[in-house]
């Protein structure tokens, strides 16, 4: 239920073009520090729209493989350890932070992030479309919430991950979130103490 099929960018568009351009630097085994950095000539709001919607399948892939572990009875608290509990807010039906399970707060969180990057007025996918003024603060919020993801699942599931030998393949989709969103300042720092 939590799994969602991946967003795709059309072929001969810009972002499309990007989007290769990120997987080849990927698969090249250079350094991802490097391959992070806004190719030159490019957009920056185009480069970030394109790592934002990966990121959420790739993470939304990596959470998919760990439902059967983490359920309403094992994680009852969105949480990354003792110290950090994660409460969802979305401004329509949940107003104020509210406590969910992690279950809960995961289908909360890719429902929201699904339903911002299919938002034309937010991702625009058109040429010549420009983005919205706040589209990085949008993006903030979307990555800030998905780095709870890696907390959850690295504090709570990485045995798991372990035993599924799915530990490369984390770390590496970990490693590439974490150089973007400091290359770019986009996710506080305070948010990344639990990791």
């Amino acid at each position: 239920k939590t799994f969602r099929p991946r967003k795709k960018f059309e072929p001969g568009t810009q972002r499309f073009e990007l989007y290769k351009k990120a997987q080849a630097s990927l698969k090249s085994g250079l350094d991802l520090k490097s391959v992070v950095q806004l190719p030159p000539g490019e957009s920056i709001n185009d480069w970030i729209a394109v790592h934002v919607v990966d990121f959420f399948n790739r993470i939304n892939l990596i959470y998919g493989t760990m439902t059967e572990y983490c359920t309403e009875k094992s994680c009852p608290i969105m949480s990354g350890g003792l110290k950090y509990e994660y409460r969802w807010q979305d401004d329509s039906k949940y107003k104020k932070p509210t406590k969910l399970s992690a279950p809960q707060y995961m289908c909360m969180l890719m429902d929201w992030i699904e339903m911002l990057i299919n938002n034309e007025d937010i991702f625009p996918t058109r040429i010549g479309v420009p983005f919205p003024k706040q589209f990085q603060q949008v993006c903030t919020k979307i990555l800030t919430r998905l780095f709870r993801v890696f907390v959850h699942v690295y504090i709570h599931h990485f045995d798991s991950i372990i035993n599924m030998g799915a530990e490369a393949h984390v770390n590496t989709c970990y490693k590439h979130f974490y150089y973007f969103i400091r290359e770019f300042s986009l996710v506080d720092h305070r948010e990344l103490e639990p990791l």
